[in-house]
């Protein structure tokens, strides 16, 4: 007997948090029948899949195609539903077609969990603000966000508007410049992390601005959110919470013996196994605060299995990661340490795609002078900008 799938949920703001077991419910059997859900932002379309597979993405017009290592039966339908008319699936290749308006999409396959089966998750964004990523809120006036709500939720030091964007809902990035104030980071005898973070993240905003992007920074001075560190983090990533940002990008440099160099970027996870100690743990503010924090972060990193949501944040997340951390190797020509997961407080909370990039080590004395040439950080800044913008499916 087969099940008739069902082409449209509609789930409200308020209900978002039952979208993991309404998607468990309303499963078809059927491998290549879409579950179709409406959201505030975007439309997500999910096909379950025989098992975990590579995909390739392609945006054609009113035309979504994602190539897939695996087989699936032939089925295609009508779709009602925000940015979407209809799908079709035949072999290894699902197609989807947008509706006039919508020129754009992401895809992710996330792996078998929980009694889930792997999946092929499709967003379409039905808001500028949701270009890629998926949003639950319209963007509110630049005077709206100047107003903090709580005494743990902060105010981005500022929201950078592209010129003449006038009403126009932008996609939002939010920028952190890795530690600031109080808190130093890493200090050598050629660069102090705080400093070189703000000076990476301006620039990048610079970039970013030129190409209708909405920047939120963190902070644009030499300052913390907070004397006490979980605060700190917990304050940056809560900018990232608001359902109208897009991604979310830590800036860190490493610290390590003077042989030590390379780049590497993270996205929230379990530490790798086998390592000896995280990674997190410093940039997490070292110490037993660092350990605590660190421990802390790593057991929610749990809960992620099982919720088709944090599942796509996750798979999200390390798209960004990666495509941030080709970026920068190619503009550098650094050694690649490349893309990881660990267990990193400040990336702990964002509900959009968010990483951590380690730019190289200012410890070192090959990339210590590097990092303090104004040039290479320009290089740095325009790399990262590039992959955010290619992540975003932005020219």
């Amino acid at each position: 007997m087969k099940l008739i799938p069902i082409q449209h949920v509609l789930f409200s703001a308020s209900r978002r948090l039952l979208l993991p077991l309404a998607f468990s419910l309303l499963a078809p059997l059927s491998w290549a029948a879409p579950r179709v859900g409406s959201h505030d932002g975007y439309t997500r379309l999910v096909f379950n899949l025989p098992k975990t597979a590579t995909s390739t993405l392609k945006v054609s017009g009113q035309s979504v195609t994602v190539r897939l290592n695996v087989t699936l039966p032939a089925e295609q339908g009508a779709l009602n539903a925000s940015g979407v008319t209809a799908y079709a699936v035949a072999g290894g290749t699902v197609t989807v077609t947008l509706a006039k308006g919508h020129a754009s999409a992401k895809a992710s396959v996330l792996p078998a969990s929980s009694g889930q089966p792997a999946r092929l998750v499709i967003d379409v964004p039905t808001s500028a603000a949701a270009s890629g990523i998926p949003a639950t809120a319209q963007t509110r006036p630049a005077s709206a966000q100047a107003q903090p709500t709580s005494a743990r939720t902060p105010t981005p030091t500022t929201v950078t508007r592209p010129a003449g964007s006038g009403a126009v809902i932008r996609p939002r990035v939010v920028l952190d410049a890795g530690h600031g104030g109080i808190d130093p980071g890493m200090v050598s005898r050629w660069v102090t992390e705080k400093e070189l973070t703000l000076s990476i993240a301006l620039r990048v905003r610079a970039e970013l601005v030129k190409h209708g992007i909405e920047v939120v920074m963190v902070r644009e001075t030499d300052r913390h959110l907070s004397s006490d560190k979980r605060t700190d983090l917990d304050m940056r990533s809560r900018l990232a919470t608001t359902g109208t940002v897009s991604a979310f990008v830590s800036i860190h440099v490493n610290a390590a013996g003077s042989s030590a160099q390379g780049i590497e970027t993270y996205y929230f996870g379990q530490p790798l196994a086998g390592s000896d100690r995280s990674q997190a743990v410093r940039e997490n503010g070292g110490g037993s605060v660092g350990q605590e924090l660190t421990r802390q972060a790593a057991n929610s990193a749990q809960n992620l299995l099982g919720d088709i949501l944090a599942q796509a944040k996750v798979a999200f997340s390390r798209q960004l990661a990666q495509k941030v951390q080709a970026s920068l190797i190619a503009s550098t020509g650094a050694v690649n340490r490349g893309v990881h997961t660990d267990a990193f407080y400040v990336i702990r909370n964002p509900t959009t795609a968010a990483i951590l990039t380690e730019i190289g080590f200012g410890t070192s004395s090959i990339e210590g002078p590097r990092l303090a040439n104004p040039a290479y950080r320009d290089r740095i800044a325009q790399a990262i900008a590039r992959a955010i913008l290619d992540f975003l499916n932005t020219k």
